[in-house]
């Protein structure tokens, strides 16, 4: 017979109750351990019975062990989560005393020595596939099996698409003068606007600020015959894009043209005042805000454009007088407080020519380098020599290169912490 041990010896047992007895034990026999009463054992647990007073004591630590409520094994202190005044809700300069101890201020924490697992140092670089020329031709004949990259060209075109689309915080106001005529300077506020529109994607706006009749709106497809005159009649209508979408003419490229009054009944000159209201309203909906002034310096809205410009772009031809032309032009603005304006102008020596004939174009650009921010040479070419409608297609590719390092040059000045004007 089994022994079966019970923590309830001497306990009374219930008057109505009767316990299961043992099979092996013998009827009216007691229990094998004196017990008053057998333990109750199911699927391999026992119950048990406990008299008070016989509680489990834990026994003390041995001697040479710390408390149980000291610093562990793992060797990191334990610590009191309402110290270091975690709990503390007073001003951060209020006295304290003992019970209210200085607010707990994490150290700072070197930065690791060990490079980061980032998806870029882990996965090897992948050299994209050439895009033209017989690199393109080799890759596509060998099944895509030997891919030699992008040539020099094609890289150097990427790098300054890449410069062109800068992120741009509000609107942006770039300027275009010349004090003589000629010099191509509307044909390279058309070609750059379609540059940034064509590459960028945003909503750019070229405006025709001539105060006679200018040829801007000649150079795209004409969608509308309103003009800016209109445009600040009904500028209390205006509330959204689509309200001025009404008054501006869009090329094929994207780039949106608003003209300048063509009537020659019209004789209020477009003043100063005028650019600003007109100004106030593109600038809202318009990434970019390209102006086309007027030739000359004196007219009555130039005032408000060169007040307003970010950037001035000075147009100037290969001839002599061309060059002597630009270069007067920013002795004018150095004279009348605009020294910002040149120091961060752009000067384009524009090839209204085929030849250039005995005028050195390296000392040329060393001068106007020496003036301003940036010197572009845009080549000459038939399309735009044709003064109509202008098409990037048509370009020769050495002028759309030219246009396009002239565009990153543009956005080399795109102020990055530029206010949110609310663009919609």
């Amino acid at each position: 017979m089994s022994e079966q041990t019970t923590s309830g010896v001497g306990a009374p047992e219930h008057p109505t109750t009767e316990m299961p007895q043992d099979p092996q034990q013998h009827p009216g026999q007691p229990p094998a351990d004196g017990g008053d009463a057998p333990t109750r054992a199911f699927a391999g647990f026992r119950t048990e019975r406990r008299v008070p007073g016989s509680e489990r004591r834990e026994a003390p630590p041995p001697a040479g062990l710390p408390p149980w409520d000291s610093t562990p094994v793992t060797g990191i202190p334990r610590m009191d989560p309402t110290a270091y005044g975690a709990y503390y809700s007073g001003p951060p300069d209020a006295p304290r005393t003992e019970s209210q101890p200085a607010p707990y201020r994490p150290e700072h924490l070197p930065h690791t020595p060990y490079p980061e697992l980032s998806t870029g140092m882990l996965l090897r670089p992948i050299k994209p596939p050439p895009s033209e020329g017989w690199r393109r031709w080799l890759y596509l004949a060998s099944g895509q099996l030997i891919n030699l990259g992008e040539s020099p060209r094609a890289a150097r075109h990427n790098n300054l698409v890449a410069s062109i689309n800068r992120p741009l915080r509000g609107s942006y106001r770039v300027a275009v003068v010349s004090l003589k005529g000629g010099v191509g300077k509307t044909t390279i506020a058309a070609t750059l606007g379609a540059t940034f529109a064509t590459v960028r994607g945003d909503r750019v706006v070229a405006v025709d600020a001539n105060p006679d009749r200018g040829t801007l709106s000649q150079k795209i497809p004409l969608e509308t015959t309103s003009t800016v005159r209109q445009l600040l009649h009904d500028a209390g209508t205006i509330e959204r894009y689509s309200d001025v979408r009404r008054y501006t003419s869009k090329a094929p490229t994207g780039l949106e043209i608003l003209a300048s009054e063509t009537d020659p009944a019209i004789s209020e000159a477009f003043s100063a005042d005028d650019y600003s209201r007109t100004l106030d309203i593109l600038e809202r909906y318009y990434g970019l805000v390209l102006t086309d002034c007027g030739p000359g310096l004196l007219h009555s809205a130039m005032s408000s454009v060169l007040e307003n410009a970010d950037l001035l772009i000075v147009v100037a031809s290969g001839s002599i007088d061309g060059a002597r032309s630009a270069s007067a032009t920013l002795d004018w603005l150095d004279a009348h407080g605009h020294e910002a304006l040149v120091r961060n102008s752009i000067a384009v020596i524009n090839a209204v020519r085929p030849k250039t004939g005995k005028v050195d174009m390296t000392k040329v650009i060393d001068h106007f380098s020496r003036r301003c921010r940036a010197v572009r040479l845009v080549p000459y070419d038939a399309h735009l020599d044709e003064g109509g409608e202008i098409s990037l297609g048509q370009l020769r590719r050495q002028t759309r290169e030219a246009l396009t390092e002239l565009a990153a040059v543009v956005a080399e000045g795109f102020p990055g912490d530029q206010p949110n004007l609310g663009l919609s």
